[in-house]
């Protein structure tokens, strides 16, 4: 107990953790964004809000992980959600372009 203590006692916070928690609570408040817009439509729904803060919490906790940190299971953990979140954020894009236009392929 006491080394939990004393190690709360020295916490600090440096600019590179400041960016690790910023993206911690982008990627997780993403969630709460996907919760709301699902009650209130009645239905799921993966509002553009939510693919934004999925990149740019997934390149925060990145360059957090390998600048920061640099460590090797932090960045293989967020590698694949920058790729994923980018792209269905530009497949979201796309659709809106597409149903905006009235295109149908896209």
């Amino acid at each position: 107990m006491e080394h939990i203590l004393h190690a709360l006692a020295n916490y600090q916070i440096t600019p590179w953790k400041a960016v690790g928690y910023l993206g911690m609570l982008m990627f997780t408040g993403r969630w709460f964004v996907q919760v709301y817009a699902t009650r209130k439509h009645k239905r799921v729904v993966m509002p553009l809000s939510f693919w934004v803060l999925s990149v740019c919490g997934s390149i925060l906790l990145l360059a957090y992980f390998v600048v920061g940190k640099n460590d090797s299971v932090g960045i293989l953990s967020n590698l694949f959600p920058v790729f994923v979140s980018v792209y269905n954020l530009v497949m979201h894009l796309r659709h809106h372009k597409n149903t905006t236009t009235g295109d149908i392929a896209a």
